[in-house]
């Protein structure tokens, strides 16, 4: 006779729910947008009830906002993924920048993270959050490449800010488009081109 399967605890239960809920809107909100998402439909998706979807989260938004985080999170895993890879630290800061962009445009984080996010949940959030996960990395990766480059740049801090800012319209545009490989090596070129000017202007 087999073992019972073992009785789920209630912490676990609560995770399933939510990762559930994340899952389901996930799908919902990259298909069709948060407008024309209903809560109905994400707890029909997720097999819960409204109830569930409450204890977990205030409202549609909120559910929405704590996916757009978990968007972040993933972008910033790529990147680092990416950067890894490379053999030196300049290699490094332009795979990563490669890997914001193809990570930011996949099917299911374009809408949700660069055409929804801003506006559902604030330019100033989206902002913050951006800065939570990518522009620490960003920073990272510049100063390695200024070391191993042995050139100072003037203000890190700032050419951070210019760097992300262009990376971000960057992801917004390509993301507002329907071919994306063509503007994407053509965007790259521009950037590492801007990446080249900057270094080549601190020595």
């Amino acid at each position: 006779m087999q073992d019972p399967k073992p009785r789920r605890t209630q912490a676990e239960r609560l995770t399933e729910t939510r990762v559930a809920l994340l899952r389901a809107a996930r799908t919902l909100f990259a298909q069709r947008g948060y407008g024309e998402t209903a809560t109905e439909d994400i707890v029909a998706a997720a097999g819960v009830t409204r109830g569930a979807l409450y204890h977990h989260f205030k409202d549609k938004a909120d559910l929405f906002a704590a996916l757009v985080e978990q968007c972040f999170a993933e972008v910033l895993t790529e990147i680092d993924a990416a950067a890894a890879r490379a053999p030196d630290a300049m290699s490094a800061l332009r795979a990563g920048c490669r890997g914001f962009l193809a990570a930011a445009l996949k099917k299911d984080r374009r809408r949700i993270l660069l055409i929804d996010a801003p506006a559902i949940i604030g330019w100033a959030r989206w902002r913050a959050l951006d800065a939570r996960y990518g522009m620490g990395a960003l920073r990272e990766g510049l100063a390695a490449a200024a070391r191993e480059r042995n050139v100072k740049l003037a203000d890190l801090d700032a050419a951070t800010h210019l760097l992300s800012g262009a990376l971000n319209e960057a992801a917004l545009l390509l993301a507002s488009r329907a071919a994306h490989k063509p503007e994407a090596r053509r965007i790259q070129r521009a950037f590492d081109a801007m990446l080249d000017g900057l270094f080549a202007d601190a020595r």
